[in-house]
């Protein structure tokens, strides 16, 4: 098949119709409207077989993966999603690939009314790069320097969920559902997001590892952080996996989440945890914020846990 067939075949099974979009796929560039009193949050993210997922994932699931890792930056800064661009670089022209693969981008991307707007296609080794556009009013994107010693740290949804079903896939255990579900087809917290804005003073969306990621917030923000370890949430599949150890070190270095960890005020935090959990996403305080810079481990009785890995990096 063709370049401009293959973009065709995106261009058809992609279509989201916005008024914003004055003009699409098809010309050289597009043409966007931004609202009036909003400012735009952009985030790319890229994918590479083999590296950001097994290269025997299904072609669909690699397609909602690669806009969910995306979108959860989105959500981590409180924006609403609008528009997104796809570079896609694949070894052969596979129609029926770049079919299915559309079909799981496509199948997310109407979830939140994203137009995929442009993009490229190459020949090379699999990689998958898409950016994304999202809208937040004024002066209220939610970062990551606006941690205060004695906020409570919290997360969205379970930990750690992901790291175990790549385990599951390494050693061929197709027999846990659940968990590699939660590695092909992670959830992007946009909803959450979008209550967190206004409320929460930092944010960020666990792709490589709680502790890694908390790390950006703390050293953003200029302050430390203590972690109850017993106090990370766990899906009842999670639960049944491996030996406590093994958990810990999944969940807080694991990678691969995308839910979102939060810092908010004490006194602001109830309402919001409650307004989460009435509106789909259960979110748990797992600590607080310290002065100082040391990130602290310890158990629900108090004693200090240390682990060897802190999270991904892709240059070590």
């Amino acid at each position: 098949m063709a370049e401009f067939s293959l973009i065709e075949v995106i261009r058809e099974r992609c279509a989201v119709i916005r008024d914003d979009v004055r003009l699409g796929i098809g010309d050289d560039g597009a043409v966007l409207a931004v609202p009036a009193d909003h400012e735009l949050v952009v985030s790319t993210d890229t994918l590479v077989a083999g590296v950001h997922f097994p290269l025997q994932t299904a072609p669909f699931d690699i397609g909602w993966k690669a806009l969910a890792v995306n979108l959860s930056d989105l959500a981590a800064m409180g924006a609403n999603p609008a528009w997104a661009t796809l570079a896609l670089t694949m070894p052969s022209a596979d129609a029926a690939w770049v079919e299915k693969f559309a079909d799981g981008f496509a199948a997310l991307a109407s979830e939140h009314h994203l137009a995929l707007v442009g993009g490229d296609t190459t020949r090379g080794p699999l990689s998958i790069t898409i950016t994304v556009f999202g809208f937040v009013p004024v002066g209220m994107a939610i970062t990551r320097a606006g941690a205060k010693p004695g906020d409570w740290i919290c997360v969205t949804g379970t930990l750690g969920d992901a790291a175990a079903g790549l385990a599951c896939v390494q050693a061929r255990d197709d027999g846990a559902h659940e968990l590699i579900g939660r590695l092909n087809r992670p959830t992007a917290r946009i909803v959450a997001g979008l209550l967190l804005r206004d409320v929460a003073s930092a944010a960020i969306d666990i792709s490589d590892g709680l502790l890694a990621d908390l790390g950006h917030i703390c050293a953003r923000s200029g302050v430390g952080a203590e972690l109850c370890v017993d106090d990370l949430p766990m899906s009842p599949a999670f639960g049944e996996y491996a030996d406590v150890s093994t958990r810990q070190r999944l969940q807080l270095a694991g990678g691969d989440d995308y839910e979102l960890c939060f810092c908010v005020a004490p006194d602001r935090a109830p309402a919001l945890l409650w307004n989460l959990a009435q509106n789909g996403c259960a979110a748990t305080r797992i600590g607080q914020i310290l002065a100082g810079h040391e990130i602290i481990l310890s158990d629900d009785c108090g004693a200090r846990i240390e682990i060897p890995q802190h999270g991904w990096e892709h240059f070590t």
